[in-house]
């Protein structure tokens, strides 16, 4: 941790690189953290009780968004996108990691001709050539400890068998060809900039945008791997997710140093660049680690013992990003932008109600069948504390059918202690489908990716056949997205808190905007007409 008086993010640079043409001051290097899972709330209550923090002196010394919404879904693919696109899920075409496609073909299709469409878009572990490593196949000797050997090019890491098929070419769609626009590291590349990025599974090659070339230096070591010798994978302990966690932090201060990831290709410290931490969200939703509590005390604020020691943990490696960073000369001419792709619902432990979801989509398949209609009715679901159903049949009266099913539908399931706890309407306290669906987040019906069905749970619901986690995301409650939102150092010419409520998405333009860019290079920021954030000269 770096004394609490070497935070000074906006201090002249030592050469001029934080000026742009017209004179005006800017950053040279932004630093974009995500650390998922963390609220406002807990930002909130982790400065109050750590003033002397690295997270406090951020927010002290910058600007602090006490009301950032992540998109819907809150999930980890559209969060991250809205973050470096500047656009939401009706604009990038992304709704989630696993999602359905009618238009495409099915992973492991290799005769296109006259074969039948409709595909599971799966772009998370599952995409990897061995999930169950580390280096996701790549065949690094010496794992762990050899993984900041891993490739920077990570769609070499994926198993094309694995990916959805475009019936155009019959050839695997490639998790950044499925995405629509451009992104913060296609822009910073055009403009000769370098730029690299850390992220969990290597099916982050979406951020490198269509082109498929936007990040020089993407460091994706798969979190789902196994991570001990009793066979846990890096999510299922605390201490293990920090130590995975640890080695995207070793990532990020080599290329602080103007390295590569692997600290073996000298680039020049990245105009664009970061990571996100696990280590929060995996705390949030562990019902305990190591013999200790995880998630939330009684009053859903105050971090339980391993949330608590999560947070210390992601603090810690912020103040080694700020040292760094003072240590090469850089702090004056780097602004850095902590937030989150998503929270985590429900914060309060006597909320929780856990539903197996199995059970309804089987039951509404029956009745659908019952009705007099052959097949399944359900192509694909993805349910975590939402509901999001794509149809085999997308008519009106089809995604009526389902909707009045699952408002019908009750069952039992378990509370935080794993007691019964009966449940009515599926869980659901608003079900979107439809057309609705479409208009619940902003899109034509006759987009193929929109979900035919949207179900918004009831407070503290999350799907889940097993007892293994207490909270989840991709939900629209306010703990799934009130997410922190700081911007402190280069390009920040004061300090405040700001009420307005601001979108995460609008990060991306104030990338740009902060080195010097023009926003509007950005096709989502055009789309959308997606501001800079408040408060950004």
């Amino acid at each position: 941790m770096v004394a609490a008086g070497a935070l000074v993010l906006s201090a002249p640079a030592a050469a001029d690189p934080g000026r742009d043409l017209h004179g005006r001051g800017r950053s040279a290097h932004v630093l974009l953290v995500s650390v998922d899972g963390l609220h406002q709330q807990d930002l909130a209550w982790y400065v109050g009780q750590h003033p002397a923090s690295t997270l406090a002196r951020l927010a002290g010394a910058g600007l602090t968004y006490r009301n950032a919404a992540t998109p819907f879904p809150s999930d980890s693919f559209p969060g991250m996108l809205a973050q470096v696109t500047g656009g939401d899920p009706k604009t990038t075409g992304v709704y989630y990691d696993d999602s359905y496609n009618p238009q495409l073909f099915p992973a492991g299709t290799t005769t296109c001709t006259g074969a039948a469409p409709g595909a599971e878009v799966a772009y998370a572990e599952n995409a990897d050539r061995d999930l169950s490593r580390l280096d996701a196949g790549q065949g690094l000797a010496g794992l762990p400890g050899s993984i900041l050997g891993l490739t920077g090019s990570p769609e070499t890491l994926l198993d094309a068998a694995q990916l959805p098929v475009d019936p155009k070419t019959c050839q695997p769609v490639y998790p950044h060809e499925y995405l629509r626009v451009n992104t913060v590291f296609e822009v910073a590349r055009a403009h000769g900039l370098v730029t690299a990025w850390s992220d969990k599974h290597p099916a982050y090659d979406i951020l490198q945008g269509p082109s498929g070339t936007g990040i020089q230096d993407l460091f994706t070591p798969e979190i789902n791997s196994i991570g001990d010798a009793a066979g846990h994978d890096w999510t299922q302990v605390n201490a293990l997710t920090q130590q995975y966690d640890g080695y995207k932090v070793q990532a990020v201060l080599n290329e602080i140093d103007g390295y590569d990831h692997a600290r073996s290709v000298k680039l020049g410290t990245p105009a664009v660049f970061g990571l996100n931490f696990q280590s929060v969200s995996t705390a949030q939703k562990l019902p305990t680690s190591d013999g200790q509590a995880g998630g939330y005390l009684a009053d859903g604020v105050t971090p339980g013992p391993v949330l608590s020691g999560a947070l210390d943990f992601v603090d810690a490696q912020l103040g080694r990003f700020v040292g760094e960073l003072s240590a090469k000369g850089l702090a004056g001419s780097t602004t850095i932008v902590v937030s989150a792709k998503h929270g985590q619902s429900p914060t309060v432990p006597s909320q929780l109600t856990r539903i197996p979801d199995g059970p309804i989509l089987d039951a509404l398949d029956t009745a659908w069948q019952a009705a007099g209609h052959p097949g399944k009715l359900v192509a694909h679901s993805i349910d975590d504390d939402a509901m999001l159903l794509w149809l085999t049949d997308r008519s009106p009266a089809a995604t009526a059918f389902a909707r009045t099913f699952l408002l019908g539908y009750t069952g039992t399931g378990n509370d935080i202690a794993g007691n019964p706890r009966p449940y009515t309407a599926s869980g659901l306290q608003t079900v979107h489908a439809g057309a609705d669906a479409a208009a619940y987040v902003g899109a034509g019906r006759a987009d193929p990716r929109v979900p035919d069905v949207i179900g918004l749970v009831q407070p503290g619901v999350v799907y889940t056949g097993k007892k293994s986690k207490i909270a989840e995301h991709g939900g629209a409650a306010a703990t799934d997205r009130n997410v922190l939102l700081v911007v402190s150092g280069a390009g920040v010419r004061h300090t405040s808190t700001v009420d307005t409520p601001v979108r995460t998405a609008q990060i991306a333009p104030t990338i740009l905007r902060l080195l010097g860019l023009e926003p509007g290079e950005l096709q989502a920021v055009r789309a959308e007409r997606t501001p800079v954030l408040p408060g950004i000269d």
